[in-house]
């Protein structure tokens, strides 16, 4: 939802750097907010501890905004600092509403990422102690009511100002805090929402992920949920609400800045649809062994249990859950086992039906996303075991899962999700396999044949990356069109679903995924004389009913006076005849053509909003992780 950094640094540190001091506050807080402004860009705001005060600049607006604001107006060079790049909830995206949030008459400084529930009635009670507030945020109470616990019952001491203030708040929240009376101390509260801590030498910090200071260290440490850290440049201490002793995970993060960077591509997405190739082969690495049996040291789940398991639920939500459609045909296919997809947001609130045999598994890149976390932690009420696929080591979902198979796609700067959904595809295909080894419903050899498959998958990736220029020139020559269809059968359905996705997130086009079989049903009706439509063909060699059926439904949207494009299997020639554009993807089994035929409608979307002129890393009302319900 929103980006939060935190810093704290040594005098010595600067002065070793250099006259101007290469660790200033301001400076790292702003480089961290770069880097998670795809966490939010509706405002961005800073605050440091300089000269016994507190000074913020805040923008509604791009992180550019602030920085221009900046040069304008500069802060003074300071050792502490936090920063806030904002997606708006409560209150529009004004420079009244921006973080940072400020109480005890302008000396503490407080920033948030998520929903305070109860801040209405926090909010009257303030009131009635004479407090006002000058903006419509939930936030602005939170700072109020730590600012009263501070001059209050927690006697000075910022610590616990946070603490006693994190025990009257409802509803997700990562906060931070600094205090003029508090030099060189940040603190932070946690519930329900992402925080990281870096630790460095003579500073330490604070980020929504690691991102936010990548460029100083690797080594970071994991909260836990209701945890309380403060942060001083030779040290960190965690509690818990109550100001007991806590502990955190400490971990390497085990990519570099440059992950980050756009690497000479033109935008994020860009360069995240061609890092695809590398997601999928790392998110493959070392998880079979010589003779192809699949070790999955990560699922810690007893086999003995794994093997009573008779019902699958996957729970995700937006491209996740068509990862997870995905998914749904190949575990049935391989593991016999019935197993359904729910929207995250859905599930907990329909009384479903789940018991110690259930296997859920949760897909969310973050680790993060509200709805998700909120139905894993639903399931295991229910007693069913859980399994988290994510893409973010330390994140809360796997932290609060049984298990765990983290994808490795690196990080996913774009909002829409490219790398991390192939990523997430390749490892539920892992995870049916490795039931269906468990389980002894395929033979050995038959694994080894799949793996084998599935390690050729990142060369054909780079295949159709390389001969996209046709497809972009399609693209371009398309943005003017007002709406696009999407038509696919079997696991061409969630992929059709995935490519209306991607023209809606990014290119704000009318956009439909439909089975190709409901066509008849309903959806013809929206077919007019240059209708663009595309069709995602099933393979000839493997069911070759529906490979006719869908060439038989391009016919009927084609007679109808629809413009027709094809992705198919190479060497398929039978669709040439009905299609005004045919985009050839390598030949490779049925089950795992969606990690092929995706890439064509990313580039498609991807190069259409380009040319709208639209910012495809950060489309408008969207932010990467959602982190409210």
């Amino acid at each position: 939802m929103c980006g939060i950094v935190g810093y704290v640094g040594r005098a010595q540190e600067r002065s070793a750097a250099g006259g101007n001091g290469a660790h200033d506050a301001l400076d790292v807080v702003i480089e961290g907010l770069r880097r998670l402004e795809y966490r939010g860009y509706d405002s961005a705001g800073v605050a440091v501890v300089a000269d016994g005060a507190v000074e913020t600049r805040k923008k509604a607006g791009k992180l550019g905004n602030l920085v221009a604001e900046l040069e304008q107006r500069p802060l003074p060079e300071s050792l502490t600092g936090i920063g806030h790049t904002r997606w708006a909830t409560h209150g529009g995206p004004t420079d009244a509403n921006a973080h940072p949030h400020l109480a005890d008459n302008g000396r503490l400084a407080v920033i948030h990422n998520g929903i305070i529930e109860n801040y209405a009635e926090l909010k009257q009670e303030l009131r009635a102690k004479g407090v006002t507030f000058a903006s419509e945020t939930d936030t602005e109470v939170a700072a109020a009511l730590i600012g009263d616990m501070y001059r209050g019952a927690a006697g000075g001491d910022i610590t616990k100002a946070m603490q006693l203030a994190a025990q009257r708040l409802d509803g997700a929240f990562t906060l931070l805090a600094v205090h003029a009376d508090q030099p060189g101390v940040v603190v932070a509260a946690r519930r329900n929402s992402p925080l990281v801590v870096g630790l460095g030498d003579g500073e330490n910090f604070l980020g929504s992920d690691v991102s936010g200071f990548i460029d100083h260290t690797r080594r970071a440490v994991e909260l836990g949920q209701d945890q309380i850290v403060t942060i001083t440049p030779d040290s960190f201490v965690i509690t818990d609400f109550y100001g007991r002793p806590a502990q955190g995970k400490e971990f390497e993060v085990s990519w570099d800045a440059a992950s980050a960077e756009k690497g000479g591509f033109p935008s994020f997405m860009e360069k995240e649809i061609h890092d695809q190739p590398a997601a999928v082969h790392d998110t493959l690495l070392g998880r079979s062994d010589a003779q192809g049996r699949l070790i999955l040291d990560e699922l810690r789940i007893d086999p003995a249990e794994l093997k009573q398991v008779n019902k699958i639920i996957v729970l995700a939500c937006g491209t996740a859950a068509y990862a997870g459609l995905v998914a749904k045909y190949a575990i049935e296919n391989w593991c016999r086992i019935p197993t359904e997809v729910e929207l995250a947001h859905e599930f907990r609130y329909r009384d479903p039906i789940v018991d110690k045999n259930t296997l859920v598994v949760s897909i969310s890149q973050s680790g993060e996303t509200m709805d998700t976390l909120m139905a894993v932690r639903y399931a295991r009420e229910q007693g069913a075991k859980t399994v988290s696929i994510c893409n973010t080591n330390g994140s809360t979902i796997p932290r609060e899962s049984d298990a765990v198979l983290y994808t490795h796609a690196g990080p996913e700067i774009a909002v829409a999700s490219t790398k991390a959904f192939l990523a997430q595809i390749t490892a539920a295909y892992l995870l049916g396999l490795y039931l269906a080894q468990l389980r002894g419903n395929i033979f050995s050899g038959q694994i080894k044949d799949v793996l084998a498959d599935l390690g050729k998958i990142p060369e054909k990736i780079q295949q159709v990356l390389d001969n996209a220029e046709p497809l972009r020139e399609l693209a371009r020559s398309m943005k003017d069109e007002k709406s696009v269809l999407f038509l696919g059968r079997n696991v061409g359905y969630p992929v059709a679903l995935e490519g209306a996705l991607k023209l809606k997130e990014i290119a704000y086009l009318h956009a439909e995924g439909f089975a190709a079989g409901e066509l008849k049903h309903g959806p013809i009706a929206l077919i007019d004389e240059g209708q663009p439509v595309f069709v995602v063909v099933p393979s000839p060699r493997g069911r070759d009913s529906l490979h006719s059926k869908v060439v038989s439904n391009i016919q009927e949207v084609r007679a109808r006076g629809a413009r027709t494009l094809v992705i198919a299997e190479e060497g398929d020639e039978a669709v040439r005849e009905y299609a005004e554009y045919v985009f050839y993807v390598p030949e490779t089994p049925p089950l795992l053509m969606p990690l092929l035929t995706t890439v064509p409608l990313q580039i498609f979307a991807a190069e259409l909003a380009q040319a709208k002129g639209f910012d495809v890393d950060q489309p408008r009302n969207l932010a990467k992780s959602v982190t409210v319900e």
